[in-house]
C-alpha cells in the first residue's frame, strides 16, 4: 500500500519513511504543500500523513485541495499544533485523525491500520475479499484457496489485493507498479511479470488473465 508523507523536518521525515517501509508500505516524501498537492493530483495514495505548517502550502491548504476530488482518502495531521482548537480545526476540515508530536511510531503505524481498516470496510462491509475459491483478508493479510492458506510476499499481496478490488476491472501493468513502489525505487523492467508469474503457480494460472497491451484482471476458475 502506497502512502504520502508531507513532512519539512527532514529527520523526522526519514524516520517515518524508514518506520514504514519496514512495515511493507510504500511512502512518497514531499517537504511542501504545493509539491503534495501536485502528488495528490497524480498519484492514488492509500493513504496521508500531512504536516499542517508545511512552506509554500499548508497542510490546510493540502486538505481542502484533496477533499474536492478525493473525499474518502484517509489523511492523519502530524503536526505540533496541539491545542483544542487547532484539533477541532484540522478534524472539521477533513482530516480523518489528528497525532501531535512528538510521537511514537508505533502509535502511527496503528493509526495508519485504524484509517486502511476502516476504508476497506467502506468498500467491501468486510476484511475479506472473496473472488471463486480465493479469500483475501485483507487485515491479516493472509490467503486461502478454499480451506488451503497461501503464503504471499508483501509486494504479492499486494498485486492480488489490487486486481481483487474489482476484479471485473483490468489493472494495467503501471497502475501495479505504482502500487508496488515509491518514488526513486529501482524497479526492474519485468518486475510485476515475475510477480505475476509467482502469484499463478501459488494460486493456479487460470486466476490471472493477461489482457495483451492492457494488463491485468481476475479470471474465474470455473470458466
Amino acid at each position: 500500500m502506497r502512502i504520502l508523507l508531507a513532512e519539512d523536518d527532514g529527520s523526522q521525515a526519514q524516520s517515518i519513511k524508514a518506520w514504514l517501509e519496514m512495515d511493507g508500505y510504500s511512502l512518497d516524501w514531499v517537504a511542501r504543500g504545493d509539491h503534495a498537492i501536485l502528488a495528490l493530483q497524480q498519484h492514488q495514495y492509500d493513504c496521508v500523513l500531512l504536516d499542517r505548517g508545511l512552506p509554500q502550502a499548508t497542510g490546510d491548504d493540502v486538505i481542502v485541495a484533496l477533499r474536492k476530488t478525493q473525499p474518502q482518502t484517509p489523511v492523519i495531521f502530524i503536526t505540533a499544533k496541539d491545542s483544542i482548537q487547532d484539533r477541532v480545526i484540522g478534524l472539521d476540515l477533513g482530516a480523518n485523525d489528528y497525532l501531535i508530536k512528538p510521537f511514537s511510531l508505533d502509535e502511527l503505524s496503528a493509526r495508519i491500520r485504524a484509517q486502511l481498516r476502516l476504508k476497506q470496510a467502506e468498500q467491501t462491509q468486510a476484511n475479506i475479499i472473496s473472488f471463486d475459491s480465493l479469500k483475501l483478508d485483507v487485515q491479516a493479510k493472509t490467503l486461502y484457496r478454499a480451506a488451503e492458506r497461501i503464503d504471499l510476499t508483501a509486494k504479492e499481496f499486494q498485486i492480488l489485493y489490487k486486481l481483487m478490488q474489482r476484479p471485473e476491472h483490468t489493472v494495467s501493468r503501471d497502475r501495479l507498479e505504482e502500487s508496488l513502489y515509491a518514488w526513486g525505487d529501482e524497479v526492474e523492467s519485468n518486475a510485476i511479470e515475475v510477480y505475476i508469474y509467482q502469484l499463478r503457480k501459488k494460486i493456479g494460472s487460470e486466476y490471472i488473465k493477461t489482457i495483451r497491451g492492457l494488463g491485468y484482471r481476475m479470471n474465474r476458475a470455473t470458466s
